[in-house]
Order: structure tokens, then C-alpha cells, then sequence
């Protein structure tokens, strides 16, 4: 016989405490292992004791958790969720990638990763000596930058910053430093499978424990999502801190309206600030792993706004704890990777701007609000309407787009250059200043089809009514609301200007957030759906809808991840880059002669393989006779200090012949399989890469 509710185990709370205590550690590690690596101490015995410093912390905050009332999660419910998650998990690490070379962002993270926990700093200081004296950054077209990495300092005093936040090669070093590269490539899959449970746990709070393992399976299935957990990109650990923000936040929600509702709770006024507080820093400090997570923190504040106008104190913490992990976060970045911010600034200043309106906005009508102001009881009574109705609206309009829209940048841009480049490969129409960011929501069904994406939309539309209705009579917050707000709004942002460059499936990440709410929204809509059908019909019938209206989620979902389920991409790609270190020798010093040595191996040289490396600048690539003299004069340096320059080029020796190098030889010569590039179509198969690598010495 089934015991009540009040008798049911739960196993919610231990494990939504520890998906909490995970995210909260990884933020508070990015944190303060920034400071370590910024003062140069970044070694293994520093950065373990760290690790399990900033562990016992999260654990002790992540106890400030309430314990809302409503359906357990049994442990039938519970081993699902876990046993689904731990599937996805094994599937995504045993088919993990190996984007070693930097060509995209996942391995420009790993080999931020290699050089942090090789060199225990941040940025990497390059002796002068040891590249030939000052003299060799002093001269014009010899520099130590390369793709992803940037030159700071003097020629005296040269550095080399990585360009993106410090967060993932901070969590991706402990693995490297305790089991080398497969630890390391197998980190992204436990970060984006606890990512997964975090979704799933908030599912169960929201729609019912048995839901939770159909979402996190739909999520987890879902290919953006997959294709990041292969890698060491910074999504995986995105997901998991924002995940586990709203599980917090709706957590919170639910124990602060069953206590004003006067249900019973575990949530004194003390636990509901606590709690508030760890929610604002999982979402407001996930600027520690990407500095785009400013667009959650801004989301925050119109939602905390409304909370203080309905008396809701703690939304005090929450805004505390968000704008304070965001600032710190922006900081870090000023320190650390402010090259990067520079080079970002044409999107960052306008977000940046729109936070600052959002805000006053935001405090003007608090102030209002607190003054006695309202809106007119005609208004009022039209919210629920017209939020519905704005939904539906907006979301057609984004999914047209194509028909009369076309957007585009400045052609001038490289991101344009790059689309140009690709649109003459693809046999497309040259016009290198379109984004095609008007076919957004089109990249969303690639990957969950269109009656999905229909599904959530209308699911959407009944959840803002709902609000509207909050708000119109004074009622108890859904514990949901706050997070699909934010959601719900990071969303609408990300496809109205997806910001990135739509070379696919690379340019799908920036779906992190969007796919798991749709295919969420989908779920909660099955569940409802087959309730009011078992209401009314029965069983049978309520089970039947509900398998339905799953399968016209899943099963689009499933073939379009189906082409890509066991592939590897770059798989080989670490072979290549020790087989290329075996090949160089005591006393080089790598010079980089043309584009692809240059983009692909200069950081390989110095991270990897712990050689010095110079690579040239695309205008002196173009007089090779001007390579060639700043390649003697390199050389001459170097040998007066006892080593000797070694020129790199990729691809053909003509290169290295036309420099008149001596002693050329091929030292790999290999083929990868990489992700293709689409711009219009949705990818569906791997393209071949080949890598080839020429050295020579300088001619005497």
C-alpha cells in the first residue's frame, strides 16, 4: 500500500543539496584560484588544497537550502533520474573529443588549461632570454601572439594572456594535474551530466518526479547540448552553475509562498535569506566560467523588483548575491583577460548599457510601487491577456524573420571575412556581412523540430498567463515564475542576436539555455496534457497523450542527434601533438612562418611541448624575403645564447623552400575528422582534416 506523501521518502534534498554544493564549488574555486594564479602559485599542492577548501564550503552553503513542502521524489522517481543521467554521462565521455589544436573556442580552453597547470600562472610570463632578448618582440612582425592567446607587457617583459575567463582552465587543471589529457577530456561530460540532474531535479519540484528522467534524457539527447559535454568548451560548467541557480531559486520561490501561504516549510526568515543569497551567487557568479552570464544577472533584477513590491524581502540577498558574484566576475576579467573585454567590447557595451536602463527603470517603478502608485484596475485586469498574447506574437514573429529580415555587420569584420570565406566554399552567395541571426529560431528546430518548438511556445503562452494572474490578484508566486522569467527572457535575447559566428554546430552552443527550456516546456506540457486526459477519459487515455506528445518531442530530437551519436571529433588529435613535440629538439626555439603554423601550432609549441615560440604577423607573411632576414636575425640571437631557431609551416614545404630553409622534413602528416562548417543546413556528418607540418632550419 502506498504511503502518503508526508511519509514518502524524499530523496530531493540530498541530491539537489549536492548539485548545489558542486555549482557553488565551482564558482568559488574560479574565484579564488584566479587570485593564486594571478599571484603565479597555481601549483598542484596549492590548487588541490584549494579545491578542497572551497568544497567544504559549498557544502556548508549549499545546506542554507529550504526543504519546500510538495511531492517527493521517491526513490523509484530518484534512481531513474540518476541512472538516466549517469547513461548520458558514460555515452557523452566515451564518445568525448579531441579538439587539441586551438582552431575553435573548446580547444583554446583545453590549452588555457594545459598552460595554467604547466606554468602555474596566469598570465604566463615568457623570459625574454629565452626567445632571444627583448630585441625579438622590439622588431615589427615577431610577436608571441597566436589564435585565442594575446601578448601583453614590454619586449623586455613579455606575457601571454589567455584570452577567455579564468574558470575553466581553473576546474579543467585538476583533472589534468590527477590523470592527465583523459581525465581532462572526460571532465566535461561530469560537469554537463550533474548539469542534467540539476535540470531534472528542477523538473521534479515543478512538473513531478517522474518527469524528471524524461527531461533530463530529452536534454541530455538533445546534440548542442551533447556536442559541448564532448569538449572542453565552458557550456558544461555554464549549465551546471546556471541549472543549479534556478533549482535554488525555485527552491527558494516555493519555500518563501508555502510560508506566506501558511503551509509548512522549512524556511525561517534566516534560511529563505541564505538560500537567496546562494541563488543570486550561482547565477551572478557563473561570469567566473563566461562573462556573458551578465544577461542572467540583468534578468534578476526586474524579477527582484517585483518581488519587493509584493513585500518579498529576501529578493534583498538574491540581488545582492548576483550583482556582487557579476562585479566580482567583470573584475577578475580586468585583471585577467582584459584584452578579451576589449576585443568583445561591441557587444558587451550594449548589454552593459541595457543592464544600467533595466536597472533604473527597475528602481523607478519599486519606487513608485512603494509610494502607493498602480496601474489602472482596467489595465491590471488585461495583464494575463496580453502577456499570453505577447508571447504567442513575439514567437511568431522571430520564427518569420527569414521573410523579411536579413541581418547583417560590418563587412569589415573578421567574423564577416570568416562568412564570406565560408559562403564561397558552400557555393553560396557572397554577402560576408550577414549574421543570419533572423534564422535563429530555424536552428532550434534542426535539432527538436518544429511541432516542439510549437508545443513550448503555446506552453509558454499558458505559463505567462499564469503570472499575469499572480500579479492581478495578489496571489502565491508559482514556484517557477522566477526562473522562467529569467529563462524565458536570456532566451528571447539570445535569439534576437545570437551574437557568434553561424558556422554550425560550433555556433549552437549559444542554445544553452534555449533548448533545455523549450524541451522543458514541452515535458511540463505532456504531463499536463496527460493528467487532464486521465482526468476525464481514464488511465489509459492519460497515458497515451502523454506518450504522445513525448514522442513528438523525442523522436525529432533523437534523429537529428542519431548521424553524430558515436562520433569523435579530432579523435587523434593528442597523438598528433605529441608525435609534432617528439619531433622538436633541446635548444629550439619555434618561429611560425605561415597562417595555419601560426593559428595551430605557436601555443601547442610553448604549452604542450614546453618550447619557446614565436609566431609572425600576417603582414610580414607576405614579403618572404623580409621572413626570411627577420628569421637570421632571430637565429643569431638565439644561437648566441646557445639554441637554435626552428622554422614551422603547415601544409607544403614550398613555404620553408622559398625561405631557403635547410635540412626540411615532414615531421606529421595525419588525418582528423572535424566538425563541418554549415551556415544554412543542419550539419549531419563529420569532414576530414588534414594536418601536415614542415620544419626547417635557418639558411646560414
Amino acid at each position: 500500500m502506498e504511503t502518503p506523501n508526508a511519509e514518502r521518502p524524499d530523496r530531493a534534498p540530498l541530491l539537489e543539496r549536492a548539485v548545489v554544493a558542486v555549482a557553488l564549488w565551482v564558482i568559488l574555486l574560479g574565484f579564488v584560484g584566479s587570485v593564486i594564479a594571478w599571484l603565479g602559485a597555481w601549483i598542484p599542492v596549492v590548487g588541490f588544497t584549494t579545491a578542497l577548501v572551497t568544497a567544504a564550503i559549498a557544502v556548508r552553503l549549499s545546506g542554507r537550502l529550504p526543504r519546500p513542502a510538495g511531492r517527493p521524489l521517491g526513490p523509484v522517481a530518484a534512481g531513474a533520474l540518476v541512472v538516466g543521467v549517469l547513461a548520458v554521462t558514460v555515452w557523452t565521455g566515451v564518445t568525448h573529443s579531441e579538439q587539441v589544436l586551438p582552431r575553435r573556442d573548446s580547444a583554446s580552453y583545453l590549452q588555457a588549461t594545459i598552460y595554467l597547470a604547466e606554468t602555474g600562472s596566469r598570465p604566463v610570463s615568457v623570459p625574454a632570454e629565452s626567445i632571444g632578448g627583448p630585441e625579438t618582440l622590439a622588431e615589427e612582425g615577431l610577436t608571441l601572439e597566436a589564435p585565442a592567446f594575446y601578448e601583453i607587457g614590454s619586449p623586455a617583459d613579455p606575457s601571454v594572456q589567455p584570452q577567455f575567463m579564468p574558470g575553466p582552465a581553473l576546474v579543467y587543471s585538476l583533472p589534468w594535474w590527477a590523470g592527465g589529457a583523459t581525465a581532462t577530456l572526460w571532465a566535461p561530460a561530469v560537469l554537463g551530466g550533474l548539469g542534467l540532474l540539476a535540470i531534472g531535479l528542477l523538473v521534479a519540484r515543478v512538473v513531478g518526479p517522474w518527469a524528471a528522467a524524461p527531461a533530463a534524457l530529452l536534454v541530455g539527447a538533445c546534440f548542442p547540448w551533447l556536442h559541448t559535454a564532448r569538449s572542453t568548451y565552458s557550456e558544461p560548467l555554464a549549465g551546471l552553475t546556471l541549472a543549479a541557480g534556478f533549482l535554488a531559486l525555485t527552491l527558494l520561490v516555493r519555500a518563501a509562498e508555502d510560508t506566506a501561504d501558511g503551509d509548512h516549510a522549512d524556511a525561517s526568515p534566516a534560511r529563505l535569506r541564505g538560500a537567496a543569497l546562494v541563488a543570486g551567487v550561482l547565477i551572478g557568479g557563473t561570469a567566473i566560467v563566461r562573462i556573458d552570464a551578465l544577461r542572467e544577472t540583468m534578468l534578476l533584477i526586474p524579477v527582484a523588483a517585483l518581488l519587493l513590491a509584493r513585500g518579498r524581502q529576501w529578493a534583498w540577498p538574491l540581488l545582492l548575491g548576483s550583482i556582487g558574484t557579476t562585479l566580482a566576475g567583470f573584475a577578475v576579467a580586468g585583471v585577467m583577460s582584459w584584452r578579451y573585454l576589449g576585443e568583445i567590447g561591441g557587444s558587451l557595451v550594449p548589454l552593459v548599457g541595457l543592464v544600467l536602463a533595466m536597472s533604473l527603470v527597475s528602481w523607478w517603478l519599486l519606487r513608485r510601487a512603494r509610494a502607493g502608485w498602480s496601474l489602472p484596475a482596467w489595465v491590471t485586469a488585461r495583464i494575463p491577456a496580453v502577456l499570453a498574447g505577447g508571447v504567442v506574437v513575439v514567437g511568431v514573429l522571430l520564427a518569420l524573420r527569414p521573410l523579411f529580415l536579413t541581418t547583417r555587420q560590418d563587412p569589415r569584420d573578421p567574423g564577416a571575412m570568416y562568412v564570406a570565406r565560408m559562403q564561397a566554399e558552400l557555393g553560396l552567395p557572397i554577402d560576408g556581412g550577414r549574421t543570419y541571426a533572423e534564422d535563429s529560431v530555424d536552428w532550434l528546430s534542426w535539432w527538436i523540430g518544429p511541432a516542439a518548438l510549437v508545443i513550448a511556445l503555446v506552453a509558454l503562452a499558458v505559463l505567462a498567463h499564469r503570472l499575469g494572474t499572480w500579479w492581478t490578484n495578489g496571489d502565491v508566486l508559482p514556484a517557477w515564475g522566477a526562473a522562467l522569467f529569467v529563462t524565458t527572457g536570456s532566451t528571447l535575447l539570445t535569439l534576437v542576436r545570437p551574437g557568434i559566428t553561424p558556422d554550425h554546430p560550433w555556433a549552437d552552443r549559444r542554445l544553452l539555455i534555449a533548448l533545455p527550456l523549450a524541451l522543458v516546456l514541452c515535458v511540463a506540457a505532456a504531463w499536463w496534457a496527460g493528467g487532464r486526459a486521465r482526468g476525464r477519459w481514464g488511465a489509459s487515455a492519460g497515458a497515451s497523450v502523454l506518450v504522445v506528445l513525448l514522442a513528438v518531442t523525442a523522436i525529432p530530437t533523437a534523429l537529428a542527434t542519431w548521424p553524430h551519436r558515436a562520433e569523435r571529433v579530432e579523435a587523434g588529435g593528442l597523438a598528433a601533438a605529441a608525435t609534432y613535440c617528439e619531433s622538436l629538439e633541446r635548444g629550439d626555439v619555434v618561429l611560425a612562418v605561415d597562417d595555419w603554423a601560426v593559428n595551430h601550432w605557436t601555443q601547442i609549441t610553448r604549452g604542450m611541448c614546453g618550447v619557446p615560440a614565436i609566431a609572425t604577423t600576417g603582414r610580414l607573411r607576405d614579403d618572404p624575403d623580409q621572413v626570411l632576414a627577420a628569421a637570421r636575425r632571430l637565429d643569431d640571437r638565439v644561437r648566441e645564447r646557445g639554441g637554435r631557431v626552428l622554422l614551422v609551416a603547415h601544409r607544403e614545404p614550398q613555404t620553408l623552400q622559398d625561405l631557403g630553409a635547410t635540412d626540411v622534413r615532414v615531421v606529421l602528416d595525419t588525418e582528423l575528422m572535424e566538425d563541418p562548417h554549415a551556415l544554412t543546413e543542419r550539419p549531419e556528418r563529420l569532414d576530414p582534416l588534414r594536418l601536415v607540418v614542415w620544419t626547417g632550419r635557418v639558411p646560414r
